[in-house]
């Protein structure tokens, strides 16, 4: 199987030898594109995946993240307007902890689990809802453009790989991994420089913070590429069903910085 720069893909197995690969992403079976129907189902644990089954668990873990983000946000505004921005802060920081805490353990302990994975969807829930709030008391509605910008970019590629418009070559694997390196690497510095107090200006809303904004948007909207290629693979060598919930959670993880990044941008340019 082909390496991702998402790691959540990277401990997929191999599929068992000798079984028959199943219909991925792009693969037309049963008259249906993109769907292909299990030779002899006989439980979730020991059947290939399919992509209905990454589509269930991704939707689930998805709508888990949103109904706990649109409740927490609710609850952030009403906090805020109460004076009590200390209470938003402890939810930001403990759902930002708690999911990265989960994420590191489910790519690393490879738990592959529907609890584990809604778990990490609710705790980016309360992470996403807090800082959602923060941001609609600078820029109301801020953060339901964020998510329809989110969606959109999520389609729009997904259209882009299934058309094959760009193809995921190793040349364009690299090029992708060594451009999310080079972003991660400047978000560390930014972070470790503002804790001495020195403004780089990557996150000021200045013109080098909307470009930077801009390229992070770019760089994480074809990563998606890579996680659909991945899954696809997945399912093409008859990985076991049950690891839908680790691609639902590798999307997940790139929805949410997707997400994070439309969101502050918006922002950038609304409050001038």
């Amino acid at each position: 199987m082909r390496t991702s720069s998402n790691p959540a893909f990277r401990n997929l197995p191999q599929g068992a030898a000798g079984q028959a690969p199943y219909a991925g992403f792009q693969q037309p079976q049963g008259g249906v594109p993109g769907y292909g129907t299990p030779q002899a189902p006989s439980g979730e644990a020991d059947r290939p995946m399919t992509v209905d089954d990454v589509v269930m668990k991704t939707g689930a873990s998805l709508g888990v993240t949103l109904v706990i983000g649109i409740i927490t946000a609710i609850w952030a505004q009403g906090q805020i307007m109460a004076g009590s921005m200390g209470a938003v802060t402890g939810a930001m920081i403990g759902g930002m902890i708690v999911g990265l805490i989960l994420a590191l353990v489910i790519i690393f302990k490879q738990m592959v689990s529907a609890p584990m994975t809604l778990a990490y969807s609710a705790a980016e829930g309360v992470f996403l809802g807090a800082i959602s709030g923060v941001f609609e008391m600078i820029v109301e509605g801020v953060a339901l453009q964020a998510v329809v910008g989110t969606a959109a970019v999520f389609v729009v590629m997904l259209v882009v790989y299934k058309t094959g418009a760009v193809k995921v070559t190793p040349k364009f694997r690299k090029w992708m991994i060594g451009a999310i390196g080079g972003v991660a690497i400047l978000m560390l510095f930014n972070l470790v420089m503002s804790l001495f107090g020195v403004n780089v200006g990557l996150r000021d809303g200045s013109t080098m913070a909307i470009i930077f904004s801009i390229v992070c948007i770019g760089v994480a909207a074809f990563s998606f590429l890579l996680d659909f290629d991945m899954a696809d693979q997945a399912i093409r060598q008859g990985v076991p069903a049950k690891f839908a919930w680790y691609v639902a959670f590798g999307l997940m993880t790139t929805l949410v910085w997707l997400y994070l990044e439309i969101l502050r941008l918006l922002t950038y340019l609304q409050s001038e």
